[in-house]
This record gives structure tokens, sequence and C-alpha cells, in this order.
């Protein structure tokens, strides 16, 4: 579902805030909203329609541990107008802060200087992160763990379920908090949408099998395993992609997306030729369905390969290669200059800005091709860039849907078992996982993702009055571990709150709420 496209169900559901409530709230509430900050959103209202589903009471859940698993220790807290150089790489590298991290990171004889690099380095190995509570609570959903074959057992609408249920329970919970924003980077990148023919069952495997794996690993490696994922033959076609005699023509869906989203990008210097002589290389690959013995399994049929020679980019491919065909072209693609420069402007434009500088995208480009595409190796070079810890990039990056409610999640400490409920939020806002239906994945760009705010307010409303299924909040702890009202809202903020944002805090008559709606923390 595209951004902002979900369709009014229920609109005016209980506990929700409907665009005729919102408007009826008049300046107050406007005035209000303001204090946390402007942004340009106001005129993107109109477009939205109010939807809630209903809220239902809930009793709470067993509690995940803490980070640690030790109570939440009492203030520092985040000071000063701007995020300070940890809270902003905290924002960045995470789904947010949670209450007390940032003590907890800030040890004594730290500066946040120090703090941030040390975040920086546990981040990158996440190996030597201890998450088995996480992952302890992942594994009661057994059927993620089904061999490939097994998932056609089960309904595509529960599988969906359980997907989303995981990724959520990661984005909230992990340790590893880094590995998990790239893995949803990644899923964007190789976007598959799982309502597609037998994608419905297989994305679990390409999730588990092709993004998880190889998150922080090798991108040429990824680029392989999804090149032949039995997801990925079925979502882009390349499962048909035959050429049994010299009169058919390949199929060039998965060759045009490899070169255009997956390795070079749209102005990679590719052309219509490059694509046909792609096409042909990667023919002859198919996947068994679920109609066959051993289904899920890719093979490679020779008598429907093109073994002749090929060009591509320039780089002559001889004939008689047969399947090694695929390996020649990915060899040509996966390390091409125009791959760098395409990987790491969309990985700067995630972790500095929208519009980030040239050095920057030519320094994180540089180190891509200098390491062969080691992924942790890039991201290091792009956190070590001048322009990741610019003051000017600070708190100025729209957290997109699924962001947003994860970061409302972890800033509030919930004890969350997200169901139905949360996943609905999500497709309200255009932003539910493995649902985009077009190869180029959820955007980046923050223009679509301006018009939630009316279901973002929703949300914030429902998960401050503990009006969310399977989900619950302690007010009162968080604001005594805080140290009160400024303590909690300065980390949620990730900064120090100015006296109109304590003021309308105060006499909101739900703060907490005001603020995870407002502008301000919409922003990282």
């Amino acid at each position: 579902m595209k951004p902002g496209n979900a369709q009014p169900r229920g609109a005016d559901a209980p506990g929700t805030l409907t665009r005729r409530a919102f408007i009826r709230t008049g300046a107050g509430a406007a005035a209000a909203i303001s204090a946390f900050g402007a942004t340009g959103c106001e005129e993107k209202l109109a477009k939205i329609p109010g939807y809630r589903p209903p809220l239902r009471e809930s009793g709470a859940a067993g509690a995940l541990p803490s980070l640690d698993g030790s109570p939440h220790p009492s203030p520092p807290v985040p000071s000063g107008a701007l995020p300070d150089i940890l809270t902003h790489t905290v924002n960045r590298l995470s789904y947010g802060l949670r209450p007390g991290e940032y003590a907890r990171l800030l040890q004594p004889g730290r500066s946040p200087g120090e703090a941030a690099q040390a975040y920086i380095n546990a981040q990158l190995a996440p190996e030597g992160v201890d998450d088995a509570a996480l992952e302890a609570e992942v594994r009661r959903l057994e059927v993620l763990a089904e061999p490939l074959a097994e998932l056609f057992e089960y309904k595509e609408a529960y599988l969906l379920r359980q997907m989303t249920k995981a990724t959520l329970l990661r984005a909230v919970y992990s340790r590893h908090q880094l590995k998990e924003v790239m893995v949803q980077f990644w899923s964007d990148h190789f976007n598959i949408d799982s309502s597609k023919g037998e994608c419905r069952w297989l994305k679990a495997a390409d999730e588990r099998e092709v993004i998880r794996p190889h998150a922080l690993g090798q991108f040429p490696t990824m680029l392989r395993a999804s090149a032949l994922s039995p997801a990925m033959l079925w979502y882009l076609d390349g499962r048909v992609n035959r050429t049994a005699s010299p009169a058919e023509r390949p199929n060039e869906n998965y060759a045009r997306e490899l070169l255009e989203l997956h390795t070079l990008g749209v102005h990679g210097g590719y052309t219509q030729q490059d694509v046909m002589e792609v096409a042909r290389c990667l023919s002859g690959w198919t996947v068994r369905d679920r109609y066959q013995l051993r289904k899920g399994v890719v093979e490679f049929h020779a008598d429907q390969h093109d073994d002749g020679a090929k060009t591509v980019l320039g780089k002559p491919i001889p004939a008689g290669l047969g399947k090694a065909d695929l390996d020649r072209v990915l060899e040509i693609v996966a390390l091409h200059p125009s791959t760098a420069q395409h990987l790491a402007r969309k990985l700067c434009r995630r972790f500095i800005a929208d519009g980030p500088p040239a050095e920057a995208v030519d320094a994180v480009a540089k180190q891509y091709l200098a390491s062969r595409g080691d992924i942790r190796a890039t991201l290091r070079a792009l956190f070590d860039c001048p322009a990741f810890a610019d003051p000017q990039f600070r708190a100025g990056r729209f957290r997109r849907p699924f962001e947003f409610i994860v970061a409302a999640l972890r800033a509030t400490d919930a004890d969350c078992r997200p169901g139905e409920e949360i996943a609905a939020y999500l497709t309200s806002m255009g932003h539910a996982p493995y649902q985009y239906p077009t190869p180029e994945g959820y955007t980046l760009s923050p223009g679509p993702w301006m018009a939630t705010l009316m279901w973002r307010w929703n949300f914030a409303i429902a998960l401050s009055a503990n009006k969310i299924e399977g989900t619950r909040i302690d007010l009162d702890r968080l604001r005594t571990q805080a140290g009160g009202d400024t303590g909690l809202m300065a980390e949620a903020l990730g900064r120090t709150p100015t006296s109109d944002e304590r003021d309308a805090f105060a006499q909101s008559g739900n703060g907490l709420a005001l603020l995870l709606a407002s502008p301000a923390f919409q922003y990282c």
C-alpha cells in the first residue's frame, strides 16, 4: 500500500481523533502542537481520511527485560537545544532511545562523543551483544523457523501476521538495533510484495535466509542470495525467464530491476541493450511451485538458457558458461562504481539527510569499493564522515510510520506483544511490512509520509491511554525514573524541552500523547 492510501474503516472508533474531531479541538490543540515545533504537515490534513479501528482495554502481558535486565537509572538525560552527539548517534543507528538508555551509555568518565563511538562499535559487532531474551521471545513464533516447503502448509494471512509480529518485536526490543535498521533497509532495497503469487509463503524464507543473515555482511553475497531467492524468482518473474529457442525473447523484469534498483541505479549508465543481455544471462533459472514435489526448490534448466556470447556494460561474457553466466553478471554489477554511488547515496539518505553532501556520498562509495562491498566497513566510513556528526543534520530526519510507532513504544518503555491492532495502525499509515506492491520498496523521502499526522495522533492517544491491545505503559514509573516530566520529555525528544513545550505538556491534559504526536517527536 502506498503512503497515505489506506481506506477508512470505522472513522469514529472510540478513543480516536477523526479529522472532524481534530478540527473541533480548535486553536488550543493547534497551539499545543506548534509549541513542539512546526512542520509543513498542516496542508496535508485535508487528504487524510479519519480512520482508526476500535480500541480495546487489555491486560498486560509479561514484560520483556530492559536493555540490560536492570532497573533504569535516574538522570542524566539529554540536555541542550539540539540533540548531542550521543543522542543523535543512537537515534540514527536505532529505532530510538529507551528510558534510561542515555544514562547507561554515558558511563562515568565518558564524554558524549566517546559514548557515541562506543555505541557505534558495539552496533557494528552485534555478535558481541547478548540478545538472548529477545530471541527466545521470537522463537515462540515457531512457524518462522519452518523449512521452506513446510511454509506452504500455513494460511498466508497467518504467516504475514507472524512475520509482522517478529519484525515489530525485534525493532522494539532487540539490542542489535543497527542490524534491525539494516534489515528494514535491505528489505526495502530488495523489496518483495508478499501478496504476489507464491511470495505469500516464500517471503518468510527470503527474510530469514537472504536479508537477515547478510544485513551487515557482504553486499555481493546478499545480491547473489537475492537473485536465487525463490521469492524473488516469483516476484520479478525470473522463474519464467527462458529462451528455449532463438526466437524466444527473455523476460526482462528481474534484469531491469537488478540494474535500476538493486545495483547501478536509474542513472547508472546502463542501456536497454544491457538489460536484454543481462536477461539472457539469467535465463533458465526457475523455482518449483507448491503443486510439485520439492516445492520451493530453485533449479537451473540448461535447455532453457541462452548460452551464447553476451556483452554487459562493455564486459564480454563468452559463450558456453551455462549457469555461471549469473555469477559473471553479478560480479560485473555488484562492484561497479555506479553501484557504489547508488548504495552510498541511499545509505547517506538513511543515516545523514535526505539530501546528503556529495563528499559524504563519495567517501562512502570509495570505501564500498575498497572493501569489495563489505557493509560494515561501508557503514563505518559513513559514521566517520564529518557530515554524520554535523549539527545541521541533527533532529532533521522525518520518521517513517514504522519508525515512529517503534520509537514511541521504545520511548515509553512499553510492555508490548504486538498484534493485529498495531499492524492495523501501520496499514492505516501505509507502511505495513512486506506489503509494498512495486519493486522500489517504501520510500526514504519524507514527503509522502507527511500525510500520516492524523493516524500518528490517534496512535499517540491510544498508547498513552493504554488502549492498544497487548501493549501497556506505566507513566508514573516513567516519570519517576526520569526525575519528573521535564526529564521524561528530554529523554523522548533527545534534548532539553523548551518552556513552551513544558507548559504545553502540563496544560494539555494528556501530555504524553501530545509529546508523541508532536512534530518534534516525528524527527530524529
